[in-house]
This record gives C-alpha cells, structure tokens and sequence, in this order.
C-alpha cells in the first residue's frame, strides 16, 4: 500500500469522504521508530478498514526567538516512507501558508497556567502555538481518535485538557515512550548528539528508572534515587528533574498518591533533551 501524499485541506476533505472512521498522528516530520510506534498503533486501533493519516507540519508558532526553525530537519521524503511502512494510508503535509493563510493567527488557543510550567516556563509561548496548530489539525483532519507519544508528557496533559475544555469529539490516546536498548529515549533531537554526547545523556533515563525503581519508599524516595544518578554524571546541565501531579503539572506533594510523573530535561552539549516516566503511587504498576 502506498501511502498518499496530501498537500492541501480541500484535497484531505475529499479524501475523507468515503466515511471510513479516521485517526490521526500529528508529526512535525524526521519520523523514527517512536512515531512508527504511534502509527501502527493508530492502524491497530482503527483496524484495516480504518484511516490512518500521519501530519508532517514543522510548526513556526512552537519556537521561541532563540530556538533555530531553519535547524529542524526536514526529510518528508523519508518521512513518507516510514509512514507508509508503519501503516499510514495518508501523509498530509501542507505548507505555513496552507495552515496560517492569514499569516500568523491572531487567535490563538492559550495552554493556561499549566503551560507556563516545566517545558513552558523554559519555552515560553510554546504550549500556546502547539495547542493552536493541534487543534486546526484536528478540525482539518476530522479524526475518531488522535495518537501521542507519553514522552512528551506536559504536551499529553494540555492536549486532553484542550479536548475536553473545548468539547473536540475526538479519543486522545497516548502512546508509551519508545526507547533504544540503552534506555535512550527516541527523539529526533537526538540525531544532534556526538557520540560523547550520546553517552552522557544515557544518564537521564538511568535517574528516571532509579527513581522508578525507588517508588515504594513514596515521593520523597523516588527523587533523591533520581537525584543521585544526575549529581555524579557528567557532560549534561540540568534544567529540571521533577515528580509531578499529571492533572495540572504541579509538584507531587510529599504524600501525593495515585499517578505521578517523573520528569527531567537538561543540555547535553547544545542539544536539550526531555524524557519522563509514569509512576503510580498507591495503585497498581
């Protein structure tokens, strides 16, 4: 099956006319196994008389003034290919202009207060341009059920929240965090790295399962695990390392039970990389 290369709203509205029940994974391209996963799980959801349309958009309004836009990679070729290959029947990729053709909206759907912390106290604006394009993705795509990846914990939470505040028709279903055999998270960042480098940021998901791995001895324990990992590595500066309430993205308080996340970001030389865990205190693992 080759999968069709869609450029256009109208050309994805009449694609979407033969009723087939439609889920979407949303990319902003240089696809690796952790978007494949999202897509065969996409495919498995909607079954084979179901659509899968994979989105490769590199989003302008989620960089700040000093996060290079022109860097991000830009491979829709090969994008296509690993789509196509994980079970995608559509990749639509349409242009800035296609998405924004009144120039950048003046519109535009704030993430609240908990989009100002973690990931978006280091990037403000970010979660903001990320739930605008989110949800004109999914008015253009039309979807039953929308895939994201766990690893990107924050944007998870704010995308259920936008869905339910602003009552989208629409499943959002997240995907467990794809890892390489080391433990390194996937991430098209990760492509920046040096060898050297690689190694060092090893050190972020080895503190994330210390402290998993500590969760028994409650919040306080699965921090000071993961704390002790990151204060003897070297080659990496620590943004943050924090055990979270995934309802609103504050701190776990020191008896907090039920679901938690383990989150860290720090610089590995120029490349800043994130990476979670999911825990469950007082639940079942």
């Amino acid at each position: 099956m080759t999968a069709q290369l869609l450029r256009t709203a109208e050309e994805l509205r009449s694609a979407g006319a033969d009723g087939r029940t439609r889920a979407v994974v949303m990319t902003m391209g240089a696809l690796h196994e952790g978007h494949a996963t999202l897509v065969r799980t996409a495919r498995q959801h909607v079954g084979e008389d179901g659509e899968v349309v994979v989105t490769v958009f590199v989003n302008p309004l989620q960089f700040g003034p000093n996060e290079d836009l022109k860097r991000y990679p830009r491979t829709l070729d090969a994008d296509r290919e690993v789509a196509e290959e994980a079970g995608a029947d559509t990749v639509f990729a349409p242009s800035v202009d296609e998405v924004y053709p009144g120039g950048e909206p003046q519109v535009r759907i704030s993430a609240g207060p908990t989009g100002e912390r973690y990931e978006g106290a280091t990037r403000p604006g970010h979660f903001d341009g990320m739930l605008t394009v989110v949800a004109k993705m999914l008015h253009l795509t039309q979807p039953a059920a929308a895939f994201f990846g766990q690893k990107d914990a924050q944007q998870l939470v704010l995308i259920r929240r936008m869905a339910a505040d602003l009552n989208f028709p629409v499943e959002i279903v997240a995907v467990p965090t794809v890892r390489e055999p080391d433990g390194l998270a996937l991430s098209s960042r990760n492509r920046y790295l040096s060898p050297s480098e690689r190694q060092s940021a090893l050190a972020l998901s080895r503190a994330l399962f210390a402290g998993r791995d500590a969760r028994h001895g409650g919040p306080d324990a699965v921090r000071a695990a993961a704390r002790a990992v990151l204060d003897g590595a070297d080659g990496l500066v620590l943004d943050y390392l924090a055990l979270i309430d995934p309802t609103d993205f504050t701190d776990a308080a020191p008896g907090h039970t039920g679901p938690a996340v383990l989150a860290v970001a720090a610089k590995v030389g120029s490349t800043r990389l994130i990476d979670n865990v999911p825990l469950d205190f007082g639940g079942v693992q």
